[in-house]
């Protein structure tokens, strides 16, 4: 009996051995949940992006799976939680939630930190050619598609609209950008509303069955003060030539999308993400899936971001020279 236990115990010793002379990647890779956002918008394509990128496909560290969202706030909240471990946040919504600003939440969202800059969304405001709709507070008793509850776009709407005066006053529909294009085609809404980079597959859509316009945000922001009230917005135009009938320049406004991540993703897993995708195969990868992405540099991944930095951001964009 005593040699058998022996035996026994030999044997399971060997066995904890081997298993623990197993390479950590073996046991478990770190899940990243990547939250994009609705169908139709260029969050769930930053998040699919990546996603499908090989070399990060490859990683023998980490697993990325996208996952998509109502978009920036709901992001926010995700990613603060630990729900998401990555996503695509507006740059105003970070400020906002860390600070305890958010609309009717007074919540400090503090564990969120930033990856990277990725690109300028600026607001688009689109109706009907001939609708007579020539400014924001035209929208006065008129159908809008205002974005998904709980988007970047639906909170920059309320905000906006809010300060034009006529939130209360229009009837918002709150829906994603393709069933808002989609409805504008069918003549169920008068205008539809959008925060995302151009040129936006709901507009092309939605210039495809009808004659549209873009309203001219930019003179509606600068002329009310919306500017030196929210003062993380800056001054954009939307090019002549970007849609389709569309053959002028449209001034407008814009906040900038930035990647983040919960502070408990390991400073690896940011570090190695950040140098797959910021190489120049990596951001041709980018560049591949949409336009917006056009900007998309190692000189423009620091800009402008005011977010305290993740660990293993820090630690990549100080080796590159750019912090």
């Amino acid at each position: 009996m005593k040699r058998n236990n022996r035996s026994i115990l030999a044997a399971g010793a060997a066995l904890l051995a081997a298993s623990l002379a197993l390479p950590t990647t073996a046991l478990a890779k770190e899940r990243v949940v990547f939250s994009g956002g609705p169908a139709g918008g260029t969050f769930q394509v930053v998040a699919n992006a990546i996603q499908v990128y090989k070399p990060i496909k490859a990683s023998k560290e980490f697993r990325v799976m996208a996952q998509s969202s109502a978009g920036s706030v709901e992001n926010l909240r995700k990613v603060n939680s630990g729900k998401a471990q990555m996503g695509v946040v507006y740059s105003g919504h970070v400020y906002l939630g860390r600070n305890g600003l958010m609309k009717n939440d007074t919540n400090k969202y503090e564990d969120v930190m930033a990856v990277a800059w990725l690109y300028g969304a600026p607001a688009q405001l689109v109706v009907r050619k001939g609708s007579g709709i020539k400014s924001t507070k035209d929208l006065v008793g008129k159908k809008v598609g205002v974005g998904n509850a709980g988007s970047g776009a639906f909170a920059n709407c309320e905000l906006f609209f809010n300060h034009m005066g006529v939130w209360d006053k229009v009837e918002r529909n709150a829906m994603g950008y393709n069933d808002a294009a989609q409805a504008f085609g069918n003549n169920q809404l008068d205008a539809f509303w959008l925060f995302t980079a151009f040129p936006s597959g709901a507009v092309i859509m939605a210039a495809q069955t009808n004659d549209i316009d873009l309203i001219d945000l930019g003179k509606d922001a600068q002329e009310s003060g919306f500017f030196d009230k929210y003062p993380y917005f800056s001054k954009l135009a939307v090019p002549a030539g970007t849609y389709r009938g569309v053959d002028y320049t449209t001034p407008s406004f814009q906040d900038s999308a930035l990647w983040v991540a919960n502070s408990q993703v390991s400073e690896d897993t940011v570090y190695q993400m950040l140098s797959t995708i910021y190489t120049d195969e990596g951001l041709a990868h980018m560049k591949e899936q949409k336009k917006t992405f056009k900007n998309m540099s190692l000189e423009s991944g620091t800009q402008g971001v005011v977010t305290p930095w993740h660990p293993g951001a820090v630690k990549f964009w100080k080796e590159k020279g750019f912090m």
